[in-house]
């Protein structure tokens, strides 16, 4: 989770919401993702679909067995369902996301037993951090 704090922070001093992912295999990281939506000018270019993406490229294809993600903020429906869909087998978050989280918050997606796929969940490893980036944030934007 440090290291996807790390990513967060590179995406805050970038202008963009600090939100970082990493994905593990083993003791492995296959794939590293910041958010990059203002950037790229990308709706998609979450830190989760960023690292996601890194890591089917690393590992040769689109499902990511035995994968762990570590997200900074809780992830929103599109990446929950990327999650599910890529099959990961765990997801560590740090913060919840009360207005558009989907694996806790609002929906429940990544451990639904309405899907084919269901991942461990973890949250609240470093909280604290993850929500103190996103305040400087949002404080920054509402100046």
């Amino acid at each position: 989770m440090r290291a996807a704090m790390e990513l967060a922070q590179q995406a805050l001093d970038a202008g963009e919401v600090p939100v970082g992912a990493v994905v593990t295999h083993g003791e492995r990281v296959v794939g590293r993702g910041a958010n990059r939506s203002f950037r790229d000018g990308d709706p998609t270019a979450h830190a989760e679909i960023v690292a996601l993406r890194a890591a089917a490229r690393e590992l040769g294809g689109p499902h990511l067995l035995g994968t762990t993600v570590y997200s900074t903020l809780e992830p929103c429906a599109m990446c929950a369902g990327a999650l599910v869909t890529a099959r990961v087998r765990r997801l560590v978050f740090a913060a919840r996301d009360l207005r558009f989280g989907a694996v806790r918050s609002k929906f429940r997606l990544v451990d639904s037993s309405l899907l084919n796929h269901r991942a461990e969940i973890e949250e609240g490893v470093l909280a604290p951090e993850s929500l103190a980036l996103l305040r400087t944030f949002f404080a920054a934007r509402r100046r």
